[in-house]
C-alpha cells in the first residue's frame, strides 16, 4: 500500500493564469536524497475520496534540503486536470500529500561502458515545463563543481514562458568570469511563435526547441555554430524533456547522426541521448 507523505505549500509564483511555479517543504523531515533528472508524485483527495496522483520533474537541486521546487502547467484541454486544478486552487499554508523522489529516464551520465569517466558536452533540450530537470541539472553540475561543457537549450511559445532566465543568466555570467575551463556554461532559448504580439521584442532563435539542431550553412546547425564544432556521439550526450512531439523532432535530427538512445543502446553500452516524454 502506497504511504503518502505531507508536504507544506511554501510559495507559489503565478506566471500566467496556467503556469506557476510551487514550493513545498516536506512536514516534520527535510527533503530526501535525490538526484539531478528525478520527479516527485503528489497527490490531493478527489471528489470520490480517493488520491489524485500525478508526477512532476524536480526544479531544485539536490543541495536544497529546505524545499522541493516544481514549475506546473495547468492543464485545461479537453477537460480541466483534476490534480492540476485543485494544485492552482490551493494557497501558501495548504498541506499537499507527496511520495519520495523517483525516476531513472534523466539521471546525469557519469560514466562510460568502459568504466571511464563521461566527459561528453551535455546538451539538455527542454520544451516548455520540460525545463524543470535542467534547471535541477545545472544547479546540481555548478554546486558540485563539475568540469564538463553544459548546454541548455529551452524552447516556449511566449517570453513569458521562459522560466528560469535569471538563473540560467547567472550561471552564464559566472562562466565568462571564471572561464570555461572551471565552469563552462551556456543557455539559449527559442520562441516558437515571434509573430504574436506579446513576443515582438524576441531577437532570437525563431521556432521551436528542435530547430537548434536542424542543419543551416555550412551544414551546421545553431547548436553547433554556438559550440563552433559539429556534434558527434564521441563528444556529446543529449537529455531532452518535453512533449512527445519535441522528443520525436529531436530524434529525427540525431538519429541520423549516429546517436541512439540509452533504451536502444548498443551491443557494447554505450549511447548518446536519454529522454522523458510527459504526453
Amino acid at each position: 500500500m502506497v504511504e503518502d507523505k505531507i508536504a507544506t505549500l511554501t510559495y507559489v509564483e503565478l506566471i500566467k493564469d496556467d503556469l506557476a511555479v510551487f514550493r513545498l517543504a516536506p512536514k516534520d523531515e527535510p527533503v530526501p536524497d535525490f538526484k539531478p533528472g528525478q520527479f516527485i508524485t503528489i497527490g490531493f483527495p478527489g471528489d470520490d475520496g480517493k488520491v489524485i496522483r500525478r508526477a512532476y520533474s524536480i526544479a531544485s537541486s539536490p543541495q536544497n534540503k529546505d524545499f522541493i521546487e516544481l514549475v506546473i502547467r495547468w492543464v485545461k484541454r479537453p477537460l480541466p486536470g483534476r490534480l492540476t486544478s485543485k494544485l492552482f486552487e490551493s494557497k501558501e499554508g495548504d498541506e499537499i500529500k507527496w511520495l519520495n523522489p523517483a525516476g531513472n529516464a534523466l539521471l546525469i551520465n557519469d560514466t562510460l561502458p568502459n568504466g571511464e569517466k563521461d566527459n561528453r558536452r551535455i546538451v539538455c533540450i527542454g520544451g516548455g515545463t520540460g525545463i524543470a530537470p535542467f534547471v535541477s541539472f545545472a544547479q546540481y553540475l555548478h554546486e558540485t563543481n563539475d568540469k564538463r561543457e553544459i548546454v541548455v537549450l529551452h524552447g516556449a511559445s511566449y517570453l513569458d514562458e521562459l522560466l528560469y532566465q535569471g538563473v540560467f543568466a547567472d550561471l552564464e555570467d559566472e562562466s565568462r568570469k571564471r572561464g570555461k575551463d572551471e565552469w563552462n556554461f551556456t543557455y539559449k532559448a527559442a520562441i516558437s511563435r515571434p509573430n504574436e504580439w506579446f513576443n515582438r521584442s524576441w531577437g532570437g532563435q525563431i521556432g521551436r526547441v528542435e530547430t537548434f539542431l536542424k542543419k543551416g550553412d555550412n551544414d551546421l546547425s545553431a547548436l553547433e555554430k554556438l559550440i563552433g564544432e559539429k556534434v558527434t556521439p564521441e563528444n556529446t550526450i543529449f537529455y531532452v524533456c518535453g512533449w512527445q512531439g519535441t522528443i520525436d523532432a529531436v530524434m529525427e535530427f540525431l538519429k541520423p547522426q549516429g546517436f541512439v538512445t540509452e533504451r536502444e543502446k548498443r551491443e557494447d553500452g554505450s549511447f548518446d541521448i536519454k529522454f522523458e516524454s510527459y504526453g
